[in-house]
């Protein structure tokens, strides 16, 4: 009788960890590790005025995002 019941707790045991418990992928734990590059339609603020403006016309300077030459011009 005992030797039945350790039989179907194992069973089950071995059903969890193969089918219900997923492990974590190498797929996912490398996209989670590399950081997420901005998209073309991505919306950032200018470092000068706070205006949003797309990131494909952004204008990059020193690692702030700018929506004109104007505001480039006038930084900090």
């Amino acid at each position: 009788m005992i030797l039945k019941v350790l039989l179907i707790i194992g069973v089950i045991g071995i059903i969890y960890f193969m089918f219900i418990k997923k492990k974590p992928s190498i797929a996912s734990q490398k996209k989670a590790s590399k950081k997420e590059m901005p998209k073309a339609n991505d919306m950032v603020e200018c470092a000068s005025c706070g205006i949003y403006v797309e990131i494909n016309e952004a204008i990059l300077s020193d690692a702030k995002y700018y929506c004109s030459n104007e505001c480039l011009n006038t930084k900090d």
